[in-house]
């Protein structure tokens, strides 16, 4: 039933039967834990301790008061009454000596630190409660470490972070709190004390000199280690790099970078984290050593030629990684980015020599295992991207498929080649390949967030309405289940003393609920919805009842939206300069939430439309206002003035003409619903609504300038639509010089054109459902008074002029659609033979299967499309007065 509300009344009701059993008293706190009852929780939470005096029961009180507090609008409640009370209640059980797990301790801890008393909390993890610290490995030191930075106690920190280092120095945290540290020690010029010890936690380093004799001393150390730790080296360069921050010239005592990062790929360089490790500290070259670094970074791979003119191979997996990482280091430094594009093509194939070569290693490779050339491929389509993408070469991105395809044949288990199928794909306007690869990622759980963006952002602007509503149904299943799964969560958090993972629990939750994904998922599967079903299977009417839509409820939470994408989900390997940055997140976000609130509004515009239904009292009547119509007309009016705000926000957003990195955020669908007019007719057609209410309201006499407003209103709307029509004309797909061309620009406009259509027609009801009754009216008199000349107003006539041309223009478009499928039909895309001498005969199998996924993909969409307006047709038939 999904109403845990009940279940704590049933246990309420229970409790009071058994006063004193301890199973039915658990059960209510965990009732109430499910609906986030805190206060009742910990009254449940002390008179289950009452009964049965076990420490647990007492702190699931306790913790019930953090969570109020943690749940309190008044940040000022919370620090001087919640917290405070819990902090008593755990000093009591601290100085009766009935601390038991380490649970407590925790909890105890969790209050001092947000009451902000970090020399008490301090205390208590060195003091003899701390050693029950001891599930988590250095548990107490990184607890100690924490508050001593929050107290600014940076001789500590230097010193237990020196400590710590000296036990492990391949812990790359401490190294970063411990030149934190000592920097900080510099800007403060800290010395030690002449009597006292110098730290709590030991000997302090504070100054520069003492920091790289550090250093140098680990990787003295290290050297005699069994196994080879990265940690001392990376801590080299990070030092060098803070020196240089700080406008220091002490780091020609560390060494060169250039020679240090030599030494480290010399040392790590066949290991897969080498590239990532380095890629940090690139920055330091110089940008005039680039190619010199390359050469000199090549010249220690084994690698052998067959013959001189041949490329040189690598001869083991060794090799072939230190490669690899030369190569990403290649991208990443952009040397490639600055070759011509002949030189580009060479680049490529001989990233795929090298690619196809590699798998010989993997032959022993299961389907689950990647290949270990798989990014020799990736980087060969990255540099087609950038052909395709910068210099509009058109055959690039047919090979970027080909390459990707065949990739994915070797490794089916490659994520990376999927997303990137994903995007490409996309971009063509070819969704129906995308279904498959995505289900075949598997994403699990909060992924439906992260990246399901992918989806959902093209399947329906793409025409695969059927696949549309499907990815949204996953991505709403898991939203929904959130809820109910976090409360599980927190249940079984409070059974196992995990107390310091609930109020994660709880941010998670509400981080979720928050989600901008969230919000476009719910908004465009009910605009997709009324799309599909309403006046074909249902009255709109019904629809909206069926989904609770009210035109004056906005449920989306505006200033809490949270943009949980992860935009960095596709590798890449860009230098700085062309990579997705801080900037392009927040435009990005802007615009979604810009075109979130375009598509919310007239979705509650469309709501909007049944409650103005006939059922209004005569002019100048009292009771106007009472029955809620005339209100709901204001309601209409007002979300027509956001919406025209929210327009305004959108074209000044695109009059910034932002571009996003390749592999950056996909932009919206907002550029296209301006540019082909879609966004002016559908505005239109709401302020019509509201010259319909004003004639419905006045009455056919007098209303000479509303008749003659409305018929100007139907011209132009069929205007509008004929130019949208007009912006779909074309060939989705066609071969040009030997290369094939396509625009999925156009299915774009189609689907647009169908929304457009849909609006118009709900708005054509409704302008129906005004005029019919009158026409009944004036031919009613007409019968009485006998007599044939009773002028018709001409209202009558725009609206049937307007009927005849909208059911003309739908069915042009049918015919074009039809056109369209004939065309995509007839194409044998077999027999065309790219102008590409580089594709060798393994390719062309690969190309061919690509370019008929994109052709089966164009085929279905106009199938789809084309068939719902067939249903459409059938509506506007039905609009006789």
């Amino acid at each position: 039933m999904h109403r845990p509300e009940l279940v704590t009344k049933l246990y309420e009701a229970a409790v009071k039967k058994v006063p004193n059993s301890e199973e039915y008293h658990s059960h209510l706190f965990m009732a109430y834990a499910r609906v986030g009852e805190y206060k009742k929780m910990q009254q449940a939470g002390m008179a289950l301790y009452k009964i049965v005096p076990k420490n647990p029961y007492y702190f699931w009180s306790v913790m019930s008061l953090i969570m109020q507090s943690i749940s309190a609008q008044d940040e000022n409640l919370s620090k001087t009454m919640f917290l405070p009370l819990a902090e008593r209640m755990v000093e009591k059980m601290v100085k009766e000596d009935k601390i038991e797990a380490e649970a407590e301790v925790e909890l105890y801890y969790m209050i001092l630190e947000r009451l902000e008393k970090y020399q008490e909390a301090l205390d208590v993890v060195r003091g003899k409660l701390g050693e029950k610290l001891t599930s988590e490995l250095q548990s107490r030191e990184n607890k100690c470490m924490a508050m001593y930075k929050k107290l600014c106690r940076w001789p500590e920190c230097n010193a237990l972070s020196r400590r710590l280092l000296l036990k492990n120095s391949d812990d790359w945290q401490f190294y970063i709190t411990y030149f934190d540290s000592v920097f900080q020690l510099i800007d403060e010029s800290w010395t030690p004390p002449l009597e006292e010890e110098q730290s709590l936690e030991g000997e302090v380093h504070y100054s520069i000199e003492q920091a790289v004799k550090f250093i140098e001393e680990r990787i003295t150390e290290e050297s005699k280690s069994a196994r080879p730790l990265r940690g001392p080296y990376l801590a080299k360069l990070e030092l060098i790099r803070r020196l240089r921050c700080i406008g220091c010239n002490d780091e020609y005592k560390l060494g060169d970078p250039e020679e240090l990062m030599f030494q480290y790929f010399k040392k790590f360089g066949d290991k897969p984290c080498c590239f990532t490790d380095l890629k940090v500290f690139v920055d330091l070259l110089p940008s005039s050593q680039y190619t010199k670094f390359i050469s000199q970074l090549l010249e220690v791979i084994p690698l052998s030629a067959a013959a001189e003119s041949e490329v040189a191979l690598p001869a083991d997996i060794k090799a072939l990684q230190q490669h690899l990482c030369v190569v990403q280091l290649t991208r990443l430094l952009g040397i490639y980015h600055a070759m011509d594009k002949k030189e580009k093509l060479t680049a490529v194939r001989e990233l795929m020599l090298r690619y196809r070569h590699g798998l010989e290693f993997g032959k022993t490779c299961l389907k689950t295992e990647l290949q270990f050339s798989d990014y020799y491929c990736l980087l060969a389509v990255h540099l087609l991207l950038d052909l395709w993408l910068e210099e509009g070469e058109e055959t690039a991105v047919w090979q970027c498929l080909t390459f990707l395809e065949e990739g994915l044949s070797h490794s089916p288990s490659n994520a990376q080649f999927k997303l990137l199928l994903i995007r490409i794909y996309c971009r063509l306007g070819a969704f129906e390949p995308v279904a498959e690869l995505y289900s075949s990622l598997d994403a699990k759980h909060i992924q439906h967030d992260t990246i399901g963006y992918l989806l959902t952002r093209y399947a329906e602007s793409l025409g695969h309405y059927a696949a549309a509503s499907q990815s949204c149904n996953f991505a709403l299943r898991f939203f929904h289940s959130n809820q109910k799964d976090t409360s599980e969560y927190i249940i079984q958090a409070y059974k196992y003393g995990a107390f310091e993972k609930i109020p994660e629990f709880i941010a998670f939750r509400n981080r979720l609920n928050s989600s901008l994904h969230f919000a476009q998922v719910r908004t465009e599967r009910m605009l997709l919805d009324l799309l599909l079903e309403a006046n074909i299977s249902t009255s709109l009417e019904e629809s909206i009842k069926s989904m609770s839509l009210s035109p004056e409820e906005d449920d989306i939470p505006w200033k809490d939206l949270r943009d949980n994408r992860d935009l960095t989900v596709l590798f890449n390997w860009d230098p700085k300069d062309r990579d997705i940055s801080e900037e392009h997140r927040k435009l990005s976000l802007e615009e979604e939430t810009v075109w979130l609130r375009i598509r919310s509004l007239t979705l509650r515009l469309v709501s909007g439309l049944p409650t103005l239904s006939h059922t209004i009292q005569p002019k100048n009547s009292e009771k106007t206002a009472e029955n809620g119509v005339s209100s709901m007309i204001d309601t209409i009016r007002s979300l027509l003035q956001q919406l025209e705000a929210a327009v305004d926000s959108g074209k000044k957003f695109l009059e910034q003409k932002i571009q996003y990195p390749v592999l950056g955020p996909p932009p919206t669908r907002m550029a296209g619903f301006f540019s082909n007019g879609s966004c002016q007719c559908q505005t239109s057609l709401f302020y019509l609504v509201s010259d319909i209410y004003e004639l419905d309201t006045n009455g056919l006499e007098d209303s000479a300038e509303i008749q003659e407003r409305i018929g100007n209103s139907f011209k132009s709307l069929i205007e509008r639509l004929t130019d949208l029509f007009n912006k779909c004309k074309g060939d989705l797909i066609e071969v040009r010089d030997g290369t094939l061309k396509t625009q999925p620009n156009l299915l774009e406009n189609l689907v647009f054109f169908v929304e457009t259509i849909s609006i118009t027609l709900w708005v054509s009801s409704y302008c129906d459902s005004v005029l019919r009754p009158f026409k009944s009216n004036l031919q009613k008199k007409k019968k009485k008074k006998k007599e044939s000349s009773v002028a018709m107003p001409p209202v009558f006539t725009h609206f049937l002029d307007y009927v005849t041309e909208l059911q003309t223009l739908t069915s042009n478009v049918i015919d074009h659609i039809k056109g369209l499928e004939i065309i995509l039909t007839a194409l044998k895309l077999e027999e065309l033979s790219l102008k590409d001498t580089l594709l060798l005969q393994e390719e062309k199998k690969f190309t061919k299967t690509v370019q008929g996924k994109v052709q089966s993909s164009y085929h279905h969409s106009v199938q789809e499309i084309g068939e719902l307006l067939k249903k459409r047709l059938d509506t506007i038939k039905k609009l006789k007065i």
